[in-house]
């Protein structure tokens, strides 16, 4: 099933009083349940296109739509509880690893609703095959590619229905950004879905790739390429 579609999204950007195009015509489908990659080289737009299906910014033209409902259906703060961006860098703030998880709940975008309890996070963290690390930890002692899971997690705990990952494992090593594999592929299940940019080799957590290069998006998978 179609979870989430993007049509004809257009975006620029302005350089020395210039508008330059990055894409005019992206259009793609997300369907429930699986990963997809999104690649392409540096500058060719594709945080851009993550930020626009966020809401995070505006978009030229075009529509987005999430179970067959356009985002103008939604109100700003209703679309970014569904649909969820990780930036690359993880941003933490001081405190606990628990402070960490439960923090979106001290946002208005989760306002008067209940963060999940100790037995629901510890569940989340297992899953991110951090065990060893207590709830009650500091932040500040966690490594990079820990600090990492921590941000993927404490998005997740949302219960989004599209998680868009903007190369959430770019400065980790090789054992970590497998780790994140590992997670993003046991939380995307019945009711989700993701998008994620990447530059490393191909994990097998895929269904399809897409690839942004001059303008031009495109899927790649199961042996065929459709342009869009």
């Amino acid at each position: 099933m179609t979870l989430f579609e993007a049509r004809h999204i257009a975006a620029s950007y302005v350089r020395a009083g210039e508008a330059v195009q990055l894409f005019s015509d992206a259009s793609f489908t997300l369907e429930e349940g699986k990963i997809y990659d999104l690649t392409g080289p540096s500058g060719s737009g594709k945080s851009t296109l993550l930020r626009a299906c966020a809401l995070l910014m505006e978009h030229e033209r075009g529509e987005l739509y999430l179970e067959g409902r356009e985002s103008a259906a939604f109100e700003p703060v209703q679309w970014r509880r569904r649909v969820c961006l990780v930036p690359q860098v993880p941003t933490l703030v001081a405190g606990t690893v628990r402070d960490n998880l439960v923090f979106p709940w001290k946002l208005k975008v989760h306002a008067g609703q209940a963060p999940p309890d100790d037995a629901a996070l510890a569940s989340l963290m297992e899953q991110a095959e951090l065990v060893g690390i207590e709830l009650g930890r500091d932040v500040s002692q966690l490594s990079g590619g820990q600090a990492a899971r921590v941000a993927l997690l404490r998005a997740f705990a949302t219960k989004p229905q599209v998680l868009l990952l903007d190369e959430v494992d770019a400065a980790l090593d090789d054992e970590s950004a497998a780790a994140i594999g590992r997670l993003t592929s046991s939380l995307v299940g019945a009711g989700t879905t993701c998008l994620r940019i990447r530059h490393r080799s191909a994990d097998g957590f895929a269904s399809g790739t897409f690839a942004l290069k001059d303008g031009t998006l495109m899927l790649q998978g199961d042996g065929s390429i459709d342009t869009f």
